[in-house]
């Protein structure tokens, strides 16, 4: 059966887990482990991703990360080609470090953040490696219970603010609640819907429909020729590709050269070829495609007539 992919968008949060090929140790030497976290911090300063919680074990990695603008998939993959690079250059040898595919659960963060940060940082314990949270060397955990010097790489302030706005009363009350025997269970941390969605229904359904909204777009790519996305705005609006390709700073043509970017980009055309194709410059489609959010309804339109949706065009 094939995988279904990934479910990505910005604002999304993860429980990741990440498992050494075979089983094998993916942290051999305390040195390891400092790499791998100044790998995940280069990554987090390049990427702008959130970190609430991480625990390295000797071969599995557990972190919490919420998705900003990069794919998830993007970060991972960056960040596990770094550290296995280094690692076969450390200790000579070749081939894969990591399973292929890591466990990536998207979850209600509103529900789960604060249970899953206790059931990973008290990973250590249920391995019986640390009788408490706070003997385990590689975790997130003492980023919560006190202040830290240098710029820490978890993100502490949403997690603290669920116990209190005041960060020494958090502290305090987030070491009590660690504190408390009981135990978060695992069959609630992995009782996911598909194997990858954790939350209620409504938390589910609105996965679903972002999702669905992804494939959607992804589906659009190159239905359309250049051309007749050309066709389309001139019958719209009135403007030629004649005119759209001309020198001018006239209001119908800026509109017509705008949407002529917006609606190619839309169907997958990159910005180099829609430049080509109106013979300007690629900065000029680039600056159409940051004006995206002001023309959503004229984009719609234009995509109702390229799907001989007339009757539609002005509803």
């Amino acid at each position: 059966m094939a995988r279904k992919a990934r479910i990505e968008f910005e604002g999304a949060f993860y429980h990741v887990i990440i498992r050494g090929n075979q089983k094998q140790k993916i942290f051999k030497a305390p040195d390891d482990f400092l790499q791998y976290l100044e790998i995940l911090s280069l990554y987090k300063e390049r990427y702008g991703f959130l970190l609430y919680a991480y625990v390295l074990m000797s071969n599995h990695v557990h972190v919490l990360i919420e998705m900003q603008k990069t794919p998830l998939s993007k970060i991972l993959q960056g960040i596990n080609q770094s550290y296995t690079m280094y690692f076969n250059r450390k200790y000579k040898t070749v081939g894969h470090l990591f399973q292929g595919r890591y466990k990536a659960i998207l979850c209600d963060r509103d529900e789960y953040l604060q249970s899953l940060v206790k059931y990973i940082h008290c990973n250590p314990v249920r391995a019986k490696i640390t009788k408490t949270p706070a003997e385990y060397q590689w975790s997130s955990h003492r980023s919560y219970i006190q202040k830290t010097k240098e710029q820490d790489i978890v993100d502490t302030d949403q997690v603290l603010r669920i116990f209190s706005e005041n960060k020494g009363t958090a502290r305090r009350l987030y070491r009590a609640y660690m504190g408390d025997e009981a135990a978060i269970r695992k069959e609630n941390i992995y009782s996911t819907v598909e194997q990858r969605i954790l939350g209620d229904e409504r938390f589910v359904d609105r996965v679903i429909k972002k999702s669905a909204d992804k494939v959607s777009r992804k589906r659009r790519e190159r239905q359309y020729t250049l051309e007749e996305v050309a066709g389309a705005v001139e019958e719209l609006y009135g403007v030629s590709l004649e005119q759209i390709r001309r020198r001018s700073k006239s209001r119908e043509l800026s509109v017509g050269k705008r949407l002529m970017s917006l609606v190619a980009s839309e169907y997958g055309y990159k910005n180099k070829e829609i430049a080509e194709f109106i013979r300007k410059d690629p900065v000029v489609v680039t600056r159409h495609l940051k004006e995206r959010a002001q023309s959503e309804e004229e984009i719609e339109k234009v995509i109702r007539l390229l799907k001989g949706e007339r009757a539609n065009v002005n509803s």
